[in-house]
């Protein structure tokens, strides 16, 4: 979720012929588009242009990059004497394409009072405008070339709605005040049943994207691996129990931790997870709709891959890795609390299926580092710079979360975090050898 990459299926998710593809595209894009806009709804202007800490970004930018996607990586390619809207604009809103050219600095991101945030939405407006007028006209040989960089540019879109989310939930967590983004939806509720394991028996499996369907780079080639017999939870990690975790000295018992994770621990004060606090014998959390009690049926959520790990090894068991995860995911609907439930935030398993909440409610740490797939490429061109040039020092999270829409995530998709990060909806879903 945290970056984009290039666009391996080309039109094929979409109808045949020219104008259903217009439609199609039109469809999608306008859809997105307004999904992103409806989440900012509920911000003051002043919620535009925080910027908490410098992983996270204010919603102003998080808007304008998106739009600056598709004016430079759609529009510019597509129309031979298009202008810029705005000379500057691409040094403010580059990411990390270094092939485009030199861009502002993303821990200063919440410094840019200017553009302001009418003017972001013009812009906005004024590329949804051009994009599509020329998706109107575009020729069968245009859509061919443009088409997947168009669908890319949806999924990119995506991405940054999580994205927008997260770090909204962490500026607010840091307002003493602990303002709630919004009211909150009708909880699910229920209790979490108790955890079961699934045996799956050894064997070599296929992993990675099989579809025609969108897919990015890093999910590619589709590759064969042997995965030996192993036992997976059939549900995620409760609050519950990694509450119980912490109250055997979790936190303070090196032995269970990883040497790099007993450092972080350390330099950073860890003694629960992100967004918890303990007012007397009661612990509370940070929710996008304010403070409230811990629910203790509710799966553990912002938790490092450190933390992760040493609750695994406290539980006599282990995480996953990406082809134990997939294997358990694979042919499984995506069906589950993701940001089209509105709930946003994790709910408690609510069947005794196993297993359950492979798809949303928090992103699920595995074992396997991000690295390249055996036969993997990196794509040419600027659109290609996103995911090989990460394939370092990252830990592949899967399954989506409450935060994750739902026609983006699938079984074969590879988030990837550094171990420390937390501020994601990142949660724990146990393994055994069997």
């Amino acid at each position: 979720m945290r970056r984009n990459g290039q666009a391996r299926a080309g039109l094929a998710e979409q109808p045949r012929g020219t104008m259903g593809q217009r439609a199609a595209l039109a469809e999608r894009y306008r859809a997105i588009r307004g999904l992103t806009e409806e989440l900012c709804r509920p911000l003051a202007t002043e919620d535009y242009v925080v910027q908490s800490m410098p992983d996270a970004s204010p919603a102003k930018w998080h808007l304008a990059h998106t739009t600056w996607f598709f004016e430079t990586f759609v529009l510019a390619a597509a129309l031979p004497d298009y202008r810029t809207f705005h000379p500057g604009y691409s040094y403010l809103f580059n990411s990390y394409y270094n092939a485009v050219g030199d861009r502002w600095q993303r821990s200063a991101r919440g410094t840019l009072s200017r553009p302001t945030v009418a003017e972001v939405y013009d812009y906005r407006r004024a590329i949804d405008e051009c994009l599509l007028e020329w998706l109107a006209g575009a020729s069968e040989q245009a859509l061919r070339s443009l088409g997947p960089v168009l669908i890319l540019g949806s999924h990119h879109e995506q991405q940054h709605q999580e994205l927008l989310l997260t770090d909204l939930k962490h500026a607010l967590a840091c307002n003493p005040l602990r303002p709630a983004y919004r009211e909150p939806a009708p909880s699910p509720g229920g209790k979490a049943p108790a955890l079961t394991w699934t045996t799956y028996p050894a064997g070599v499996r296929w992993l990675g994207h099989d579809s025609e369907g969108f897919a990015y780079d890093n999910e590619t080639p589709r590759h064969r691996v042997l995965v030996e017999s192993f036992q997976l939870a059939s549900r995620l990690t409760t609050a519950g129990e990694y509450l119980a975790f912490m109250e055997d000295g979790g936190y303070q018992r090196p032995e269970l931790w990883l040497s790099d994770g007993w450092a972080a621990r350390c330099a950073h004060g860890w003694q629960a997870p992100l967004y918890w606090e303990q007012q007397g014998e009661t612990w509370s959390l940070m929710t996008l709709h304010g403070m409230r009690e811990l629910t203790a049926d509710e799966p553990v959520c912002h938790v490092s891959y450190y933390e992760a790990d040493a609750f695994a090894r406290w539980s006599n068991a282990r995480l996953p890795t990406e082809a134990e995860w997939e294997t358990a995911a694979d042919g499984l609907p995506i069906d589950g609390n993701l940001l089209d439930s509105g709930h946003l935030h994790p709910a408690p398993a609510g069947t005794d299926f196993a297993p359950s909440q492979l798809f949303g409610d928090v992103w699920e740490w595995t074992a396997s580092p991000y690295v390249a797939y055996p036969g993997y490429r990196t794509p040419e061109g600027a659109l290609g710079e996103y995911n090989g040039k990460f394939m370092c020092n990252q830990l592949v999270l899967r399954g989506g979360s409450c935060a994750t829409p739902a026609s983006h995530i699938r079984a074969s998709y590879r988030n990837f975090f550094p171990p420390e990060a937390r501020w994601q909806f990142s949660g724990i879903r146990l393994t055994r050898d069997a």
